[in-house]
């Protein structure tokens, strides 16, 4: 009689190491993969990719670097020298089919996870990088061309610092005194454009920059700026407003290199090289988040920001004279300037030779709980820009 195996679907011995190597591989690679970020993303390289922030010191940088680094090196070791072998060991006696067919099932997981996962953020996170939900003070509403601006004929209050403060707008979408106020286009007037710190977020209007420029020297002001705007926001608002000013005196723009990045975001209208308007670029959801939590930039995206970025700048200095108004560019600085932002400037202001007021401001000039810049800290600049207008 023969001896016949009862064992419908053997295991072929053979497979076993086969297996076994094939699932510590797939283990070590994303191990060795960790090991080696930790090694090749060291400062330098995170200076060179990650761009500085006006509302976070660098050395909030350097040791989230360092950190970094650290638990990548730790999770590589340990997918290495812990969890590899293990998974070796459990998948031993699993056929070679089975192996890859539990691996095409988890991936097929994830896929669905992620597909899942961007459905719910496109109902949930659909706003640019920079744009803030419209009920937040100050209130915002959708533009077509600008992306968002203010709420026109509108008072909101919001409390910072301790502090309720009062933002009002007028008709025209400009942030004034108070409710009943308006900026009158007739009289001699220096117009501010640029972004939440000359807006003056957690300020109120006569701590502002432009309220207290209109107390040093006598001359209306006019606040175009948008909480969020990028350079080429604030260039589109104020060739947009700037022919309604019968009188301009001089026309304010703020650049800083901490807020250079927002100058690199597509997913808002935004102007390109040649300063071509062009739409928001549409993108999946999840890479949006991805970009939002590790804000990478590669080295075309910053060339071609810091080219865009000269040549706005240049466009709104002409802008500004073409209607015999003074252009003036103020650069606020919270010491010290850290290398790459000494980088951002001369390449993008010095290099182009384009005139600016450079205003160093103490480290310690915050609103309370807040990043932005106080009322000393917008009173310095608010001299530095009356002295340059009084000039000969």
């Amino acid at each position: 009689m023969n001896n016949l195996s009862t064992n419908p679907c053997p295991v072929d011995v053979s497979e076993r190491p086969a297996t076994r190597a094939i699932a510590e591989i797939l283990v070590a690679l994303p191990g060795i993969a960790l090991i080696g970020c930790a090694i090749w993303f060291d400062q330098r390289w995170v200076d060179r990719h990650f761009l500085p922030s006006f509302f976070a010191p660098h050395r909030t940088f350097v040791v989230a670097t360092a950190v970094g680094r650290i638990v990548l090196a730790l999770l590589g070791a340990m997918l290495v020298l812990v969890v590899r072998p293990r998974i070796g060991r459990l998948f031993a006696g699993v056929p070679v089919r089975t192996l890859f067919a539990d691996i095409a099932r988890i991936s097929l997981a994830v896929v669905l996870a992620l597909g899942t996962s961007e459905i719910i953020l496109r109902r949930t996170f659909h706003r640019s990088t920079e744009e803030r939900p419209p009920s937040e003070v100050p209130n915002r509403h959708p533009d077509q061309r600008l992306g968002w601006s203010f709420v026109p004929s509108h008072v909101g209050y919001d409390k910072i610092g301790g502090r309720v403060i009062e933002y009002a707008f007028d008709p025209a979408g400009y942030r004034v005194r108070g409710a009943n106020a308006k900026v009158d286009p007739d009289l001699p007037t220096v117009v501010f454009t640029g972004e939440s710190i000359v807006v003056g977020q957690g300020l109120t209007w006569e701590e502002s920059i432009p309220g207290q420029l209109e107390a040093l020297t006598g001359t209306q002001t006019a606040n175009l700026a948008v909480s969020g705007f990028a350079s080429d926001q604030a260039y589109l608002r104020l060739v947009a407003e700037l022919p309604r000013f019968r009188r301009p005196v001089a026309v304010v723009s703020l650049f800083t290199p901490g807020l250079f990045d927002r100058n690199l975001d597509d997913d808002r209208p935004h102007l390109e090289l040649g300063l071509v308007w062009l739409p928001a670029k549409p993108r999946w959801r999840l890479t949006a988040m991805a970009k939002w939590l590790v804000p990478f930039r590669n080295d075309e995206a910053i060339e071609r920001g810091i080219a865009t970025t000269s040549a706005l700048l240049r466009a709104t200095i002409d802008f500004a004279q073409a209607r015999g108004a003074i252009p003036v560019i103020v650069v606020p600085q919270f010491s010290p300037e850290e290398p790459t932002e000494r980088m951002l400037r001369r390449r993008i202001l010095d290099d182009a030779k384009l005139p600016y007021v450079w205003v160093e401001l103490d480290p310690n000039w915050h609103v309370p709980g807040d990043a932005h810049p106080d009322a000393r800290a917008a009173h310095k600049m608010a001299v530095a820009i009356a002295a340059l207008l009084r000039r000969p």
